[in-house]
């Protein structure tokens, strides 16, 4: 039992007189309002005072249930303060995407722009249609392509075939590679078959057996750095596609 019962009840009754005077002048938009109040400084003086009256005259375990609550409502404002600033966080602008999506529609992106940022450019021989058709070529042999892989004693011998738009693309781009191959030191040709084209790639030093037989086809495909610069010359008009 508290010492002073009759304090404690007469605090308890001034702050929920003084709670509900409070409310009235929010709700009424009167100088007491929320906006009032800060302008103010805080709470005023009466309301001070009877707080002040209400701690001491409230037993210990009555002053700490009331002050666990008014933390409480202070914890929740502050949620909610917290609250408003994730939703100020997740409005707030993103950043713009900087993939485009395809790979093919990126390259094109990328060459229109080299193009449009050189005054050299010549646009009555430019031919972006060229390198698009290039484009489709190497998505069919990477893609579509049958790849028949066969390891000799000094070397792999790749059996590459298709059909239609696919069988177009291989007689387009593996003899091509093959002349690439050589320009960078490999030992490489290419047979034509009726339905696609042997590739054949002996090993070497540089290239021994074991390497040859990991790479397989589309390891020894992407080998050189010639496809970017090759990309940029078939749009300028000055490389023929292949």
């Amino acid at each position: 039992m508290s010492k002073f019962p009759w304090k404690t009840t007469l605090a308890v009754a001034a702050v929920l007189a003084a709670t509900a005077y409070a409310f009235a002048q929010i709700s009424s938009g009167g100088p007491m309002g929320m906006h009032g109040q800060m302008q103010q400084g805080g709470m005023d003086a009466s309301m001070a005072q009877m707080h002040q009256q209400m701690m001491q005259g409230q037993a210990a375990q009555n002053s700490g249930g009331m002050h666990g609550g008014m933390g409480m409502q202070g914890g929740m404002h502050g949620g909610m303060g917290g609250h408003g600033g994730m939703h100020g966080q997740q409005s707030g602008t993103l950043g713009a995407p900087a993939m485009p999506g395809q790979d093919a529609f990126g390259t094109i992106k990328e060459v229109v722009q080299i193009l449009q940022a050189d005054p050299a450019t010549d646009w009555s021989k430019v031919n972006i249609g060229a390198l698009r058709q290039h484009l489709i070529d190497m998505n069919e042999v990477t893609l579509r392509a049958t790849a028949a892989e066969r390891v000799l004693d000094n070397g792999i011998e790749i059996a590459v075939t298709g059909e239609g738009r696919t069988l177009e693309a291989i007689k387009r781009m593996v003899p091509a590679h093959v002349s690439e191959l050589r320009e960078i030191g490999w030992n490489a040709r290419s047979d034509d078959l009726a339905n696609g084209v042997k590739l054949i790639v002996t090993a070497s030093e540089a290239q021994p057996l074991v390497r040859l037989k990991a790479l397989g086809f589309m390891g020894i495909m992407v080998q050189g750095g010639h496809h970017q610069p090759h990309h940029l010359m078939m749009a300028r008009g000055e490389f023929p596609m292949h």
